[in-house]
């Protein structure tokens, strides 16, 4: 079973800097995209940016300009520096990979949800 472990996370006072990393317990070289999510309390899980193989990303209103993606596909890893944290980036981070849809919905995944990372902001 493919795993994904999320690490980095911590707490930080706003305007503060954080570095996540995932490793996967396989290569990602042929991963189409490696994704980060965050669950903030109270919240669905969401999807914060999406990085392809080919280095393109994208990511969400909430974080563009401030979150930047990045992934290393001979060591296995996928990254997401955060500047600029803001409270409202509290949550729970994730890794995954979408590799299943129903339509254009993402329901199949690299690997099962583990605990994540949690990112504490405070004002």
């Amino acid at each position: 079973q493919v795993q994904l472990v999320e690490s980095g996370g911590g707490w930080v006072q706003t305007g503060g800097s954080l570095r996540l990393s995932c490793l996967a317990s396989m290569s990602i070289r042929d991963v189409n995209s490696m994704n980060w999510y965050r669950q903030r309390p109270g919240g669905q899980r969401e999807l914060v940016a999406a990085v392809l193989k080919s280095g393109t990303t994208t990511y969400a209103d909430a974080v563009k300009g401030r979150f930047t993606a990045s992934r290393d596909n001979v060591l296995d890893m996928a990254y997401l520096q955060m500047n600029n944290l803001k409270p409202e980036d509290t949550a729970t981070y994730y890794c995954n990979a979408p590799v299943g849809w129903r339509g254009t919905e993402p329901v199949v995944f690299l690997a099962s949800w583990d605990k994540g990372t949690q990112v504490t902001v405070s004002s």
